[in-house]
């Protein structure tokens, strides 16, 4: 199980811990240190379009206009604090996320 985020985001800390607890097995990639490629973003993209986003983030807000009216793709790779996160995928699926719906889809019971 691969989790996409940030080393310093305390939801991705929390999912990570949650998810080590549950007894699975967790590799973690800060985006902002190991940049997503053209085709992993093109995918996560196609997966979640624009709620990739965090539009609510202070990060999100201090952008330009110019990259504000771009596509999430040009937001993301310019700037990889404004994706929402974490992303998490377990083999062919993805959740986005760490909310309950995500804790009930991967956590045993």
């Amino acid at each position: 199980m691969m989790i996409y985020g940030l080393n310093t985001c305390a939801v991705c800390q929390k999912a990570r811990k949650a998810l080590e607890a549950g007894g699975k097995e967790i590799s973690f990639r800060d985006v902002r240190a190991d940049p997503l490629s053209e085709a992993e973003l093109g995918e996560l993209i196609a997966e979640f379009g624009d709620r990739l986003v965090d539009r609510k983030s202070t990060d999100y807000r201090g952008l330009n206009d110019w990259l504000k009216n771009s596509e999430a793709e040009a937001q993301i790779s310019a700037h990889p604090k404004v994706m929402a996160r974490p992303i998490i995928r377990d083999r062919e699926t993805f959740y986005l996320g760490w909310d309950e719906t995500v804790q009930r889809a991967l956590l045993p019971v």
